[in-house]
């Protein structure tokens, strides 16, 4: 019996945690989410997690990659890769200093 896409999800973010990235876990339709980044959403299902990678010009599609469920460690890692590489496309914003 596979494990539900919720508990690879949360295997996922507690990874993610030891990799010191925050991340949001969404479950429902039979699937679960890892909310990462803008633009870095894993999906959780059937024993694997799969994120968008990049975008094939040509064939105006996504680029996907996908790791197994069965290592949530090595999937974080691959995961961290991407989110430093987005984290330079969209950082934070800076702060203005102002309150309101």
């Amino acid at each position: 019996m596979s494990a539900s896409p919720l508990y690879i999800a949360e295997q996922l973010q507690l990874a993610l945690e030891g990799c010191g990235i925050s991340a949001d876990v969404h479950d429902g339709y039979g699937l679960a989410l890892v909310s990462v980044w803008t633009g870095l959403v894993v999906w959780c299902k059937d024993d694997r997690y799969w994120w968008r990678t990049g975008w094939d010009a040509q064939r105006q599609r996504f680029i996907y990659a996908w790791h197994p469920a069965t290592d949530p460690a090595r999937a974080a890692r691959r995961v961290a890769r991407r989110y430093e590489a987005l984290r330079v496309v969209h950082p934070l914003p800076e702060s203005s200093g102002r309150t309101s």
